[in-house]
């Protein structure tokens, strides 16, 4: 197996005349006490145009790799040869250098290729640039070794380079010599009128020869002329970066990094014709992915592909968020941290996420997410322009006051989820840090329940404080400047953020409303709607395995009364039977009904009840959990309510059935949801659980609770 390692340079400047850098360049032969490990090199060819406008000179470089003894010994050698050939031209005041290495040639391939030229915008000021490749064929099974050895040797040289050259200019400096004129064609008395006079510095185009490196062109030129991919052509930050510019806008990074970077960017550009991201976006891909170049390019071509289709360039622009988001969503910017990131503020203990949900459906609430995320990577642009260094991801301040059990429930839990995931893939590296205040005593559960779907990277950013810890040490000023702590945290700033609070039911919509909403990133709904009639109550079985598993629910009463129960079965239930009632059983926009419990079962003996009834009213929103204590089946039930008047008629059920069918007010509708959570995933937070009362002060919490089987069921009205 080969190893193929690539490196391509950032392009660096130096504010210096090409001829001066020459100078310095020169003075690195035949050795140089800056660079240890090279120990010796000899001329083996050299050509020198008549002219004396081209000197090509080829040299064999003797290095003293810095690598363990035993390696030495197995590779039978101490000393490592290296061929260079130097081409300068200085008609055109371009260097270029080629290097391969002469020993274990076979064994493993080293190119090199580096070029010295003049500035595109600035004639007087030269560009460096450096490329690499680095084949182990085969090194007596120590490939991997030999790369790493090589990898390090090399990126301690890259960084060395500019040292270098910034040396001998101080040491010409320091001998008096600050200008090096430049080269002119020798004047010969016969044709004088015929060639380029002597003080002009450059000769004109026509001069050069078709072969000529793209470098000593002008920027009009080179657009006309088919560049191989082997020459480095020079040109500006926009088509090519320079190491100024990667320090000042993108932050300290390693020569390996850049490299990535580059690379990666340079491939964006001949594939995807469209638009590319920013550099700082493409980087942020690279840190997730620890710059493994190809597992960045993956999720980056995944993301550019889903902003394609979702239009997400164009959401700041064309989407307009509805006006339930603008008045309930508590969350907006807010100034900035000490670090200069940009600062994000979500009350989201006051905020009525189920409430959002229903009114809106996950597709908006989702589009505002990402609405806010790309809000985030303009200001981290902004900040970076001025504060003068490079800002790349937000803090986020999330305020738990008022978090209770309608925060837990499961479809916005759900909901939840699906956001993370959606921003965990196209906005990585982009949160700074997470500063989670007052942090109620559910906290617990929600956190079990999210912090699987969240990046390891991402989860060392999380800082948690319960109650209000924030004000002590190491709290909150740590990290954010006084002037700006909010007033609801007890700071002196006012903050525009919206206060939340509960969403009518006004303006909730059903799940078909939602569904004729515009393009869906998700089709699916998380409710199923149930009808329920006077006999015939609608039954939804669960199978438990693991006992003290823990049985969520979460239902509106759309039209009518129902009682809910919940049921214990040793043994399975007949699976529904297709009979008259078959109408019923199939799911139909009208919602499903279907009847588990066998009519000759005896409650006590053949199943028993593990909760007492709970009448809910119409309109109501009841959400609850019951912690299983014996495996088996567990039966939902949603049974019509009647008056105790009606109790005594006993009809047989399918004729009850018929009969509801004429009479609509005796049918209820019901929108449900259920879900089964291992015991594993609430250990220890169950307790929380149970002693929930909504921190809503306009919410009356109904809580029913039996001693024996930790239940807990809240009612909203």
């Amino acid at each position: 197996a080969t190893m193929v390692q690539k490196y391509q340079s950032p392009v660096r400047v130096y504010k210096h005349p090409f001829e001066l850098i020459m100078a310095a360049y020169e003075r690195r032969f035949p050795t140089c006490p800056l660079i240890p490990m090279f120990v010796a090199s000899d001329t083996v060819n050299e050509y020198k145009s008549e002219d004396g406008a081209v000197h090509v000179i080829e040299r064999r470089c003797k290095l003293d790799i810095d690598a363990p003894r035993l390696l030495k010994k197995i590779a039978g050698v101490d000393y490592v040869y290296f061929v260079q050939k130097n081409s300068l031209n200085r008609r055109e005041r371009t260097l270029h250098i080629e290097a391969y290495n002469e020993t274990f040639s076979n064994r493993v391939i080293i190119n090199e290729h580096c070029s010295y030229t003049v500035h595109p915008d600035n004639e007087d000021w030269t560009c460096f640039e450096q490329s690499a490749s680095l084949d182990i064929k085969s090194f007596f099974g120590f490939e991997s070794t030999v790369e790493k050895i090589a990898m390090k040797q090399y990126t301690s040289n890259i960084k060395k380079g500019k040292e270098i050259i910034e040396y001998y200019l101080k040491q010409l400096e320091e001998e008096g010599i600050t200008f090096v004129p430049r080269w002119t064609p020798p004047v010969a008395c016969k044709s004088e009128s015929s060639t380029s006079h002597p003080r002009r510095p450059v000769s004109p185009a026509i001069n050069i020869p078709e072969s000529a490196t793209k470098e000593g062109l002008s920027n009009k030129e080179i657009l006309n002329t088919s560049s191989s991919p082997s020459e480095p052509t020079a040109g500006t930050p926009d088509d090519k970066l320079d190491a100024d510019y990667i320090k000042r806008y993108l932050g300290d990074l390693t020569p390996m990094q850049e490299s990535c970077l580059i690379r990666l960017r340079q491939w964006l550009q001949e594939t995807h014709k469209g638009k590319i991201p920013k550099d700082e976006h493409i980087l942020r891909f690279l840190r997730a992915r620890d710059f493994n170049i190809d597992k960045a390019r993956e999720i980056l071509c995944q993301s550019l592909t889903w902003r394609k289709q979702h239009q997400v360039d164009y959401i700041l622009d064309t989407w307009n968020p509805p006006q339930v988001l603008q008045d309930y969503y508590a969350g907006g910017w807010h100034h900035h941290d000490k670090d200069g990131r940009p600062l994000y503020v979500l009350r989201l203990g006051q905020m009525d996420t189920k409430g959002l949900v229903r009114a809106l459906g996950e597709e908006a609430l989702l589009r505002y997410v990402l609405s806010i995320n790309e809000e985030g990577l303009r200001r981290c642009e902004e900040n970076t322009k001025v504060f003068g260094r490079p800002i790349s991801s937000w803090t986020c301040l999330v305020d738990l006051e008022g978090l209770n059990m309608r925060h837990l429930w499961r479809p916005g839990v759900k909901a939840l989820l699906r956001i993370i995931e959606v921003v965990e893939a196209n906005y990585p590296e982009t949160l700074g840090r997470l500063l989670i205040l007052r942090a109620p005593r559910v906290f617990p559960v929600l956190w079990t329940l999210v912090s699987p779907f969240i990046d390891d990277n991402t989860r060392k950013k999380f800082l948690i404080y319960a109650g209000n810890d924030y004000q002590g040490p190491g709290g909150l000023l740590d990290y954010i400047d006084k002037e700006i702590i909010p007033d609801f945290l007890g700071g002196e700033c006012m903050c525009e953020v919206p206060e939340g609070g509960l969403v009518p039911k006004s303006l909730y919509r059903t799940a078909e409303e939602l569904e004729n909403e515009d393009i869906k990133l998700w089709t699916e709904t998380i409710y199923q709607s149930a009808s329920v009639f006077k006999g015939a109550p609608h039954e939804v079985l669960i199978q438990i395995v693991d006992a003290s598993s823990v049985i969520t629910w979460d239902f509106d009463v759309c039209k009518g009364d129902i009682v809910f129960n919940i049921f214990h079965s040793k043994r399975a239930p007949q699976p529904p039977k297709k009979d008259s009632l078959g109408a019923h059983s199939i799911t139909s926009p009208g919602g499903n009904n279907v009847q588990l419990i066998d009519k000759v079962w005896q409650l006590g003996r053949d199943y028993s009840m593990v909760e007492s009834p709970l009448i809910c009213k119409e309109g109501e929103s009841v959400q609850g959990s019951h912690v299983t204590r014996w495996p088996g089946f567990y039966i939902l039930q949603w049974k019509f309510h009647s008056m105790p008047a009606c109790a005594t008629t006993n009809l047989p059920r399918v004729d009850d059935v018929l009969a509801s069918l004429q009479v609509s007010s005796h049918k209820c509708k019901v929108m449900y949801y259920t879900e089964v959570i291992g015991s594993e995933d609430f250990r220890g937070s169950m307790t929380s659980l149970e002693s929930s009362h909504s921190g809503f002060s306009q919410l009356s919490a109904a809580t029913t609770s039996s001693s024996q089987s930790h239940s807990s069921s809240m009612i909203s009205r």
